[in-house]
Parts: structure tokens; sequence; C-alpha cells
């Protein structure tokens, strides 16, 4: 359709050109004269070409609308063109009056410019999908036993193993096998940072390889890719209508309706009561049904909703549909599932007490070397945190696990006991009665202590960490003046610390999972525009009450249905980022349709000769450059879309 357009932008441009040379008003504003007997049937000739053939998309459209019943731009275009044109033709051949050749080869000219122009913003932006889907190789090498051969990427079914040398893209969605290495998944999610992958870790299609080999077991091909349904949701969005669209629809309608109404009545009115002659008249009614034309307002909406998710989608928002891009800008309240969205998902410690001469860091090392053999995830845990800061751990002999209690080991000939409050009892060991003990137990922590011959010298605790970007992501929220609360099935006194530690609003605590969408619907009832996060899965009750339903981390699920929108990256900051676009969206759409429904508020009249007695009357071709021009501001305020920074936190009402 845009080369469509294109071809006959141009043709109908370069057509023009003699046309204009040849008109006697264009000859009369340049100051010259040229003529040749034949010289209006030439004009004739042309402007039937442009008619005809610049007209044709528009006099298509008008037909498909009217046996829909739907009066749009291009019944409007139809009806104004072949007003001037049926006019001229009559003034050539049957009565004397000048003709408006000129007029309709600027007007056709003009239209199929705007068509044009609007074709190439939408490409643009959707020309990002498709080359979304280029990132997946033609070729992979799949393994059979040792031997690796080369074949067509269609060719792969779930459950091959396939070798991905460094700097290649991942033909498919898989899981790690064999091998370590970093990814760039930035044309996926939007994360600028690669990813280290090992084995058992997840990967996507099309993301690319860094500085290792890997061995991929496919998990989803084809169709089924992250990609490829990235590619279908975003289309699927735009294919949507949001109601500001229905909306800009309607308006388009009655537009149409009032400028045949007023264009009909401006002629009757300047002929019959005006008493001015019937040029005059014709004149001021086509001009009234060209600058009516609703272009502007029908290109105000599509565009800034191509763009947008679009946008989102290069961020790692899938918005699911067009509706939830309007309500995401009015919400006042989000729901957050803790674990896993909030917090990490996964033990680590917090604090570290020393009851004796010994440092934290002495504590933690000795209880982490005796932990190192524990498949517990609390061991792990503490394993896990003493490696992230550090800290070497010392050779441990006699590892004896107890069941229920704890572990114990030889570090350097001392016997070390690592456990609960029964172990330290058992072997004798006396708990000091530190008030930082009650405060640790009283949010919720695990608290393990470990004795050294029977004395204890520490305690260690913990807890589901909470992640970094869970502080950036509320700070953000409660900065655009958004009330953020959590909701989980974990104990109050767990709640109450992540509640605290992220200064949060609201705290709903061992909420069963059935109970989930009824806390959502208390607020809703209360007058909240509620967001619920959550994994999707066993929040989804939850995310199809709320009135915007995001599933986080979805990584290679993006296509989980009980939300409105789905965010690639485990990255509770794109809520807000979400909620920004959201709200430049609509500030866009609203810009767009003041503007397209007040220019005609001020153009009608001035068409219709309301300020006639003053000396003023606006012309066709005037009329004709205003509606494009018109139709240009729209196109570039939602284009300008593509410039807002997610990263800003978002005022509220904006």
């Amino acid at each position: 359709m845009e080369k469509d357009f294109r071809r006959r932008f141009f043709f109908v441009a370069t057509i023009t050109l003699p046309v204009l040379a040849l008109s006697p008003t264009v000859q009369g504003w340049l100051g010259f004269s040229a003529t040749f007997p034949g010289a209006r049937y030439l004009l004739f000739l042309l402007a039937t070409l442009i008619t005809v053939y610049g007209t044709w998309p528009f006099y298509k459209g008008a037909v498909k609308a009217l046996k829909r019943r739907v009066l749009d731009m291009s019944v409007l275009v139809s009806i104004a063109v072949s007003a001037g044109y049926l006019f001229s033709v009559g003034a050539t051949f049957a009565f004397q009056a000048v003709d408006f050749y000129w007029e309709i080869s600027t007007l056709v000219a003009v239209l199929l410019l705007g068509h044009w122009l609007e074709m190439r913003a939408v490409r643009g932006t959707t020309g990002a999908l498709r080359e979304l889907l280029k990132l997946i190789p033609q070729t992979a090498h799949r393994l059979n036993g040792d031997a690796v051969e080369d074949v067509p990427t269609e060719a792969l079914s779930v459950g091959d193993l396939i070798l991905v040398r460094p700097g290649e893209q991942l033909p498919v969605d898989g899981e790690v096998v064999e091998g370590e290495s970093s990814l760039n998944e930035a044309m996926v999610t939007g994360e600028s940072k690669p990813v280290d992958k090992r084995a058992g870790d997840t990967v996507i299609g099309g993301t690319i390889n860094g500085e290792g080999a890997l061995k991929v077991r496919a998990t989803k091909v084809g169709e089924d890719t992250a990609l490829a349904q990235i590619v279908r949701l975003v289309r699927e969005a735009q294919d949507s209508k949001p109601p500001v669209q229905r909306l800009a629809d309607r308006a388009a309608h009655w537009l149409t309706i009032i400028a045949v109404g007023v264009g009909l009545a401006t002629f009757l009115f300047w002929f019959f009561l005006g008493n001015q002659p019937f040029v005059f008249a014709l004149t001021l009614a086509i001009t009234v049904l060209v600058i009516a034309c609703p272009h502007a307002l029908g290109l105000a909406i599509p565009v800034v909703t191509t763009i947008s998710t679009t946008l989102g989608a290069k961020h790692g928002m899938l918005v699911r549909n067009a509706h939830a891009v309007e309500t995401a800008r009015r919400i006042t309240t989000v729901i957050f599932d803790k674990t896993g969205t909030l917090t990490r998902g996964e033990f680590g410690v917090t604090e570290v007490i020393s009851f004796s001469d010994k440092k934290e860091d002495e504590i933690l090392s000795r209880v982490a070397a005796i932990e190192r053999s524990s498949e517990h995830t609390i061991a792990q845990g503490i394993v896990r945190s003493a490696e992230e800061q550090g800290i070497d751990l010392p050779h441990v002999a006699g590892v004896q696990a107890l069941p229920g209690k704890g572990v114990r080991g030889e570090i350097a000939g001392s016997q070390i006991h690592v456990g609960n409050r029964a172990l330290m009892e058992e072997i004798g060991g006396a708990i000091p009665d530190d008030p930082r003990l009650s405060q640790l137990e009283g949010e919720g922590k695990t608290v393990v202590f470990a004795a050294e011959k029977g004395t204890v010298i520490g305690a260690v605790a913990l807890a589901d960490l909470i992640r970094e970007e869970s502080r950036e992501a509320v700070a953000a929220l409660k900065e655009s003046g958004i009330q953020v609360a959590i909701l989980t099935g974990d104990s109050k006194p767990v709640a109450d610390w992540v509640g605290r530690e992220l200064s949060l609003d609201l705290v709903f605590a061992e909420v069963k999972p059935e109970e989930k969408s009824m806390k959502v619907k208390e607020l809703q009832q209360k007058g909240e525009v509620v967001a619920m996060v959550g994994d999707g899965i066993n929040d989804a009750p939850a995310l199809v009450q709320a009135d915007v339903g995001i599933a986080i981390g979805a990584g290679t699920n993006v296509a989980i249905e009980s939300a409105d929108v789905v965010l690639v990256k485990d990255d509770p900051r794109d809520v807000a980022r979400l909620i920004r676009l959201s709200r430049a969206t609509m500030r866009k759409m609203r810009q767009n349709l003041v503007w397209a429904t007040g220019y005609n508020a001020v153009a009608i009249p001035a068409a219709a000769g309301v300020f006639q007695p003053f000396g003023f009357v606006l012309e066709p071709q005037w009329g004709a450059l205003i509606m494009a021009a018109s139709t240009i501001i729209v196109a570039v305020n939602a284009i300008s879309l593509r410039r807002v920074r997610l990263t800003a936190p978002a005022r509220n009402g904006e």
C-alpha cells in the first residue's frame, strides 16, 4: 500500500505541474499569460487522469464504507473531488465559469502525500517487528551424537540438541545443557547488559551468543518461539482499538455528516439567500467539503497506538490489547506479588551477629563452610551469600548432618555446630538474650546459630532477599503519585518486614491464592484503579480481576492469557516504565484529537464564508493545504512519541 500511494503521489504531482501552469488563476498570481488553442481541453484530460488514477483508492474506500453503512474520510474525499471535477467539466463544455481543475489536482496530490507519509510512519515503526523475525538464523547446527550437521532452522523439533558457537544467533528457545557464555538479549528484552548463561538456564531464540560455545536443548521452535509470539502479540495489540479510537471513529462519522450538511447549507444560503453567483456558492460548498476532511482525525489514534506498542516491545513490555494502554495511565494502586517479584525468590543472609570476639565475616565463613555440603535451601542460601561477599571458606572435616536440627563438623580441630535453637540446647550452648534476635525472629526471618566447642559464637539471619530493583521500582511509582501494595501468602511478620524495607503503603499477608482476587476487588470498590503484578500462574485470578494485569518475568513464556501486559524481563522497574509509556501515549492521543477537532471547529466556519462580510473567503486550494498541514502536524506529533524517556518517573496526571 505504501508503494502504491507513493507511485500515485509522484504521478499526480508530476501532472499537477502543467495543470498549475495552464490555470488562468495561477497565471494571474504569477503575472504571466500562456495560452494556446485547446488548452482548456488539455486541462480537462490532465485533471481527468488525476481524478481517476489519483482518487481511485479513495473511491474504493468509499464504496467499502458505504457497504458497511459507515461514513468516513474516503466518502467525504470522493464527494469533494467528484463535485469539483463535475463542476469543472461543466465549465469546460457546457457553461461559462472558472474551473476547479488546479484546486482538485492539488487536493488529490496533498491527500496522497498525507497517506504516503502516514504509511511511512507506520512502516518505520512496524519495521522493527519485521527485523525481530530476521534475528532467527536460517540454519542451525544440530548434534547427532558427536556429529554436527547443518540443517534449516524450520527443520528443528522440540528436543533437538543444538550447538551454538561464539558470535552466533540462537535459532530456537531452549535450555542450556552444556557450556557457559553470556548472551546479548537487548533486541528481545531491552536488557542492555550481556546475560550470563550456564547449564540449566533458559535462552531465547534470536539472541546473540557471546564468547563461549553452548549446547542447547530446543524447547520451543518456529511459531512457538518467544520472538514469534512477541511479534504476534504486538500486531494483535496494534489491530485492537482503545476506547479513544472508537470515539475518534464516531467523531469522523459525524464530521462527515456535518461536512456534507454544512456544505449543502452553505451553497443554499449563499446562492438563494445571499444572492451570490452560482460559482461563488458552489466554491464555498466545495471548500467546506475539502477542509472538513477527517484525515487528521482518522490518523490521530492509530499511528500513536502503533508507535506505542512497538516502543513497548523494544523495551520488553508486551501490551496484549490497546485498552490496557489507556487504562494504565489511570492506575492509582499497584499490587505486587512478593516471592520472585519484589524478592529474589531465594534465601540469602540479611544479618550476621557475633556473640564472641570473632568478626561477622568469620562467623559467616565458618557457618558457610559447614553448610557447604548440604543441599538444604537455607544452607545453599548461606553459602551463596558468602560467595557473593567474596569470603574464603576454610576446610571442614567430619561433616555430619543432624536431621531436623542442623549439621556439625570440624574446622582446624574445633568442633562446630550449626543449626536451630533445639540443637544449641542439646549441646548445652546458651543462646545470649540479645534483643536483636527477638527483632529478627519477629520479622519472620530464619535464624541459624553457630557454636564452637559448645559455646554459641554467633547467629546468621536469612530471608527471601529483597531485590535492589524493587527499591527503585517502588520509589518511581510513589514519585508518580501511585500507592504501592504487597499481596502474599507469606506470614504477616515477613510481609511487614518487606513493607517496611520498601516503604510500601499497603501490606496484605497470609492471603490464600483463591483470595487474592478478592483483595484486588476490595480496592476497586474503594475507587482505586488497580494493577496487579505477578508471575501469571498462581496469580492468574488476581491478574484477571485487576484493571490492568501485568505478568512479570515471562522470559520465553510471553503468551500468558491472564495478563493484559507481559513484561519479558524479570524487572519490577518496568511497571513504572509501562505507566510512563501509557501516560505519554494518551497525552499524544489527546493532543492529536484536540488539534484535529479544533482545526475543524475553526476551519469549517471559515470555509462556509462566515468571514466573507469582512473580506475573507477561504478558497479550495488553501483549504486543501490547511487540511494537509493538519494531517502532517498530527503525524509528526505521533512520531515524537518515539523520543519519550521511559527511565524517568511518570508524573501523576501526565
